[in-house]
């Protein structure tokens, strides 16, 4: 999945980036109001970890902003307040969760993944092609019975391709969904961490190189 978190709070939102980059998730951060608003603007986020209140331009705008455009991005409020009121409040204004500080990471992540379900089709939490599964609930990946021991990037990249379900799969959107907006664009980490991971999955072999487009199971 693809993250924003917008938090001004620079000490906790770092720690929320990388507890997020621990999962295999890609994650870009802004420390404002109007930060987020200029990624959102430029990047395809499943979810976005708003904090209420940022300055420069306030989470609720973030939020009426995004609700007007009808952005497929779901939003997971934060706040430092957790009275009923201020959950109406945030909800009413378009957030689809909201979560009170402080708040235990565990439950951040999977309010967090939850989300990232509702914002494409529907699929199950545990994945199959062939005869290899994921289970993304526990992050967990094998093949025929056998644990692969794979990085958060190649668990992400197999991710993005199962979740394809055998459509090609562009470099450019490898990059957009496991990585972050710091990634050089024409880095080889798409093929590097693609040759990691065919050799971790074995033969026979199940990732496809379609020439000028892209990959494939």
């Amino acid at each position: 999945m693809r993250i924003l978190v917008a938090e001004d709070e620079r000490f906790l939102a770092d720690l929320v980036v990388e507890g997020l980059h621990d999962e295999a998730m890609a994650v870009d951060v802004a420390y404002d109001g109007a930060t987020a608003l200029e990624r959102l603007a430029v990047n395809d986020y499943d979810v976005l970890v708003l904090d209420r209140d940022l300055p420069r331009v306030h989470g609720d705008e973030i939020c009426r902003t995004v609700a007007q455009h009808g952005s497929r991005v779901r939003i997971l409020m934060l706040t430092a307040s957790g009275a009923v009121h201020d959950r109406v409040t945030g909800l009413n204004l378009g957030a689809d969760d909201y979560l009170a500080k402080p708040f235990a990471f565990d439950e951040l992540v999977a309010r967090v993944r939850a989300l990232g379900r509702r914002a494409g089709p529907p699929l199950p939490p545990v994945l199959e092609c062939g005869d290899i599964v994921m289970d993304t609930a526990r992050r967990q990946a094998s093949r025929d019975g056998r644990y692969l021991a794979l990085s958060r990037k190649e668990y992400a990249v197999l991710e993005v391709l199962m979740r394809a379900r055998g459509a090609v799969v562009s470099t450019e959107e490898l990059l957009e969904r496991a990585w972050d907006e710091y990634t050089d664009p024409f880095t080889t980490v798409v093929k590097v961490t693609m040759s990691k991971l065919r050799s971790k999955l074995g033969d026979p072999p199940v990732i496809v190189t379609v020439p000028g487009s892209g990959y494939r199971l």
